[in-house]
């Protein structure tokens, strides 16, 4: 059984003027445990819907979403969200922010440090522990927003284009240390991305979207080991063969 289980699963929004507009048409999809799934597709395919469908955010018009075989009624913390946006509490501390799950689920203080000190270790950001947002890069306080998302062990990490606000070179440091992450921890990470050349370099698994209304257009298993060689011919034979599904798709919704 996939681990996170999306059968038939259709999402209408009511626009600010009460018409009403498919955001996802009959998805069905299966993810299995500890697998890096990339979801690439077009501005307004649904992406960030179907995300917020898994992590309990919203529930779907018609289908069901499930995780270990059971229906997903809401938020909680078994699944984690790292937003583009870093979405740090700006009062707080970077430990703080790091803690704050833990703090709300109750564990004592004792435990939350040294859960904070392991987290902040593996991110490289001992150093920064005291210091508050205002006082980090960009790419700094992507990583506490990671930290944070890790800290309560959850069974699956969503990330809603969590590097697209950084430049490139701090992307791609980023994209390593997420890497590292997920095969230390054994995590299962679902990851919306518009780059294609970062859906090769990290993903087991790539599903490429459809426009508008959102549906599943094609599921690739990309089979090239980690670390991966942005310079080899595999590398670019996949990202040639996920870039023509993206514009077969563009093409086929303009030719309609």
């Amino acid at each position: 059984m996939p681990l996170i289980s999306i059968e038939h699963v259709s999402h209408l929004y009511v626009g600010t003027g009460g018409t009403p507009s498919w955001a996802l048409r009959d998805v069905s999809l299966g993810l299995e445990r500890g697998r890096f799934t990339c979801l690439v597709g077009p501005s307004g395919c649904g992406k960030t819907t179907l995300l917020q469908l898994i992590a309990g955010f919203l529930k779907p018009t018609a289908g069901s979403v499930q995780l270990d075989g059971k229906p997903i009624s809401g938020p909680g913390p078994d699944r984690s969200v790292v937003f583009q946006e870093y979405a740090l509490f700006a009062w707080f501390t970077v430990r703080q922010n790091v803690e704050f799950g833990l703090r709300v689920a109750g564990m004592k203080a004792a435990e939350r440090h040294q859960r904070s000190d392991e987290l902040l270790a593996m991110i490289g950001m001992s150093h920064a522990a005291d210091r508050y947002p205002h006082e980090l890069s960009g790419g700094m306080r992507q990583r506490v927003a990671v930290a944070r998302a890790l800290a309560i062990h959850p069974e699956v990490v969503l990330m809603d284009e969590p590097f697209a606000a950084v430049d490139a070179l701090t992307r791609a440091t980023l994209q390593e240390e997420l890497l590292r992450l997920w095969q230390q921890l054994g995590l299962s990470i679902v990851f919306i991305t518009h780059n294609v050349d970062e859906a090769v370099f990290l993903a087991d698994d790539v599903v490429v979207m459809s426009a508008h209304p959102g549906s599943i257009q094609e599921i690739m298993t990309i089979d090239m080991p980690h670390p991966r060689d942005r310079g080899s011919p595999e590398f670019a034979r996949w990202y040639a063969r996920i870039n023509a599904a993206l514009h077969r798709d563009q093409k086929q919704k303009q030719a309609a």
